[in-house]
């Protein structure tokens, strides 16, 4: 799994009054939780725009004056109006206990029912894969090689040694289903 670092400094002060000065300096309050005690700090908002932005499941490693923490973001909360990241929490991982991400779905091959004119189709960009985070995934692998039109690849089909994918087995991750120039094709083939 990929870790980006950020360093964030604790805060004396906790409010609103705070927290809107804090902002004004370009930095966003954040909390750290799931370990000891609570710890709240802020970063830049510069550091967080690799974590936020990014399509991939990521750690965070915290470095809060000193200390150092492996963790991920569990929520974020941003401006209504203006997009602007408002407040981060953080949860702090134990290596000895399962956590639940939604990691990136990635597809990998080439489907002969693409081939033959199918239109793929992606239900599933992500899945909610539970695991140790030594043994979380970067990314879940999907293979299209045996999708031919009309079939589809559903959360039951996949099977890992590692992890636990905890969505609803009978979601359809991907398909693929008759295109409207196949469709015309075999139209004007039955009409022959």
């Amino acid at each position: 799994m990929k870790t980006i670092a950020i360093s964030g400094s604790l805060r004396e002060n906790v409010g609103k009054r705070d927290s809107k000065e804090l902002r004004y300096q370009g930095k966003v309050p954040a909390v750290l939780y799931g370990g000891r005690a609570q710890v709240h700090f802020s970063v830049n908002i510069a550091d967080l725009r690799p974590v936020l932005y990014s399509p991939d499941a990521l750690f965070v490693e915290l470095d809060i004056e000193g200390n150092k923490t492996r963790a991920i973001v569990q929520d974020t909360q941003f401006h209504q109006l203006t997009d602007v990241v408002m407040h981060v929490d953080f949860f702090e991982l134990d290596e000895s206990k399962e956590l639940t991400m939604l990691v990136p779905v990635k597809l990998t091959g080439t489907s002969p029912g693409v081939k033959m004119g199918g239109k793929l189709v992606q239900k599933l960009r992500q899945l909610r894969v539970k695991a140790l985070p030594n043994s979380m995934p970067q990314y879940v692998e999907v293979s299209i090689e045996p999708l031919e039109v009309g079939k589809s690849v559903r959360v039951r089909d996949l099977k890992f040694n590692d992890f636990v994918i905890t969505n609803t087995p009978e979601d359809t991750i991907v398909s693929v289903t008759t295109s409207r120039a196949l469709k015309q094709a075999e139209q004007e083939a039955a009409k022959k």
